[in-house]
């Protein structure tokens, strides 16, 4: 668990706040979140909920952000994940000390490295299969 105790539940629904309201203004990847959200206060709530657990070890997040984003996987590319993570560091430095931001920046790579391997993964998958 990363316990960062520079970071409070407040801090992090600003800064899911903060993102979002840029991602979903973005050329490239804000239509696709548009066209996937159909609750933004509500994904707010969760993503902030996932955030919270991840940096303060809350435990509130349940659900699996590999399925969720596997519904989308024909229209991710990686320069979405390259943009997202753009957006993402623009967002936390704008909102926190360099070391603040840094550790959500780090984070946030790891989260977007992973999701990014695991959508290969299922796309080679399911391209082995139908072949």
């Amino acid at each position: 668990m990363f316990l960062d105790p520079d970071l409070t539940d407040a801090q992090l629904a600003e800064l899911v706040a903060r993102f979002y309201a840029n991602v979903r203004q973005d050329p490239l990847i804000g239509g696709l979140f548009e066209s996937a959200v159909a609750d933004w206060p509500a994904h707010l709530e969760k993503i902030t909920a996932f955030w919270s657990s991840v940096m303060l070890g809350a435990g509130r997040y349940h659900g699996s952000p590999m399925l969720t984003h596997l519904r989308h996987a024909g229209e991710i590319t990686p320069e979405m994940f390259t943009r997202w993570l753009a957006l993402w560091g623009e967002t936390t430095e704008s909102l926190f000390p360099p070391p603040v931001a840094a550790r959500l920046q780090h984070k946030a790579a790891r989260i977007a490295d992973s999701l990014h391997l695991g959508l290969q993964f299922y796309a080679d998958k399911s391209r082995k299969a139908i072949s």
